[in-house]
Parts: structure tokens; C-alpha cells; sequence
């Protein structure tokens, strides 16, 4: 979204929040958001009432952007500054909303987020690279993935593509396999580092390649430092925060997930679309 029609949408109330509802509902028709029938009719307070369950709701009913009682205006300046990569304390200010208020619009943000991700059965396809790490979940200033406290992480890159990563219980390979088996098209080659576990690839009916990570980065075709390069690209903004918990820090890799792989584009209308889906389980 440019400048102008930014400026344009937080002019009014009236206008930001008809922004959001042209996002929530197609071509402006209403459902009832508890049992999804279309007959509905319209009471007082801008509400309206579901003629098949009698359930009343109003536009922003069971959807991210109702988690928080903030306006539309607000939400529109939060949205952007997300998008520019601010620090809460600086949306905090610069909006005029309190610092706790911030926290849990940006936590809101990245639970759509994480939401979106696993809603999300499309494959993996081409050439792909599986790579296993330790995470730090509490960031030391000098390395953001240092710590004594490890956390499991998998992750897994199309070449020249997307990027998916996951916190996992542990590196078991009913556990590592987990994420693969659900995303990757059969058939395709995989490209793993010297991890004994992965040679379980064949038997999943993936063709499957290796080199040995910490000897060389490629042989040959052979190589997975795309996936590296979206560690890089995520140290160098997990690092602004300095130290992130543990029950956290999925939140945190999901949002750099997100961020890279949308990252030749705009992703300011694209957490509109996600603050405006139904909740899946109603906070």
C-alpha cells in the first residue's frame, strides 16, 4: 500500500473501518460467524442477528482484529508499523497507545500469523534442502541463536523458494519427519546435510542426497546453504529484541518465516486479510 491511500484510509474512523469490513466480508455479504448461515438481518448498534440460530454479531465477531479493543485507525497505524519492522516501545509512542497495549497487538499479529501457516496444505516442490538446528531461546547480543537453554528447530527450503520452519519436542525422526512427509511431494530430491536419520527420506518415496554440513557447503549440486540464508536473514532481526521466551519464540520464528518469504512484496494487505479471518478457536 503507498503513502497516499495509506493516508487516505486513517484520515477517518468511518473510513479505516470500512477498509476492514470490505476485507471481512465478499462482495459485503454477511454469514453468521457461529453456524455460517446467510440469513441474517441487521438490529440497532450496527449489530446483526443470525434468523437460523439467533446468534448476534457484529462485522469484526470471531476475528483477530475483535481480540483488542482498539480502532480501526489504530490498528491500520499498528499494521504499518509492523510492516516497517518497529520495535514495540516505538509503535507505542509514536501511536499513543500504552506499552502493554502494543505488546498484545503485535502478539495478535503473530498469532494470525502462526494461524495462517497451519491452515496452509500447500506442497513443497522442486529441489528441496532439510536442515536440523539448536535455536537459542533466550538471544545473547553478539549471536541471536546462542544459548544455554537449546531449543529444537526444523527447517525446510525450496530452492529458490519458500521457506518453512517449525519448533519441534525433539530431533527423534518420528519427530524431524513429521513436517516433511506433510509438505513435500513425493518423487522430488531432497538435499540433507550428514545426518543419519534423514537416509528415512528413501523410504518415503523421496530421492535423497547428502553432504556433510560441516565439512563444505556444496558438492557439486549437492548443498544447503539456502537454508542458511534464511538463518542469516533471521538472526539479523531476532537479534533487535534481546531475548525472547521460550513459550514465545515460535511466535517470533513464524513471524520471520513469514517475513522472508514475502519479502520481495508488500505484506501490509496481507496481515489485513489475516487480522480479518475467523479465528479458528476463538480467544
Amino acid at each position: 500500500m503507498n503513502l497516499e491511500n495509506f493516508e487516505t484510509l486513517i484520515n477517518k474512523e468511518k473510513t479505516a473501518r470500512a477498509f476492514f469490513v470490505k476485507s471481512c466480508w465478499k462482495n459485503y455479504r454477511r454469514f453468521c460467524v457461529k453456524c455460517g448461515g446467510y440469513k441474517t438481518y441487521r438490529i440497532a448498534g450496527k449489530r446483526y442477528r443470525c434468523k437460523r440460530c439467533q446468534y448476534t454479531f457484529h462485522d469484526f465477531s470471531g476475528r483477530w482484529l475483535n481480540a483488542l479493543r482498539i480502532t480501526s485507525k489504530q490498528w491500520l497505524w499498528i499494521i504499518k508499523l509492523f510492516e516497517l519492522e518497529l520495535s514495540a516501545s516505538k509503535i507505542s509512542k509514536q501511536i499513543g497507545l500504552s506499552y502493554p497495549t502494543t505488546l498484545k497487538a503485535l502478539h495478535i499479529i503473530r498469532l494470525a500469523i502462526l494461524s495462517h501457516s497451519q491452515e496452509k496444505n500447500d506442497f513443497l516442490d522442486g529441489d528441496l534442502k532439510l536442515h536440523e538446528m539448536y535455536d537459542g531461546s533466550k538471544h545473547e547480543e553478539d549471536d541471536p541463536l546462542k544459548s544455554f537453554d537449546k531449543v529444537p528447530i526444523f527447517s525446510i527450503r525450496e530452492r529458490e523458494g519458500i521457506v518453512k520452519v517449525e519448533v519441534v519436542k525433539n530431533m527423534e525422526i518420528e519427530t524431524l519427519f513429521r513436517l516433511p512427509v506433510k509438505t513435500v511431494r513425493r518423487g522430488i530430491i531432497v538435499y540433507t546435510d550428514k545426518f543419519e536419520d534423514y537416509d528415512s527420506l528413501m523410504f518415503c518415496g523421496y530421492r535423497h542426497l547428502k553432504t556433510d554440513h560441516k565439512k563444505r557447503f556444496a558438492s557439486g549440486k549437492v548443498y544447503i546453504n539456502g537454508v542458511e540464508g534464511f538463518w542469516s536473514y533471521a538472526k539479523e532481526r531476532l537479534i533487535k529484541y534481546h531475548g525472547i521466551s521460550i513459550e514465545k519464540f515460535p511466535l517470533y520464528l513464524k513471524e520471520m518465516e513469514f517475513r522472508y518469504n514475502n519479502r520481495h512484496q508488500s505484506i501490509y494487505s496481507i496481515l489485513v486479510k489475516y487480522l480479518t479471518n475467523l479465528v479458528p478457536n476463538p480467544l
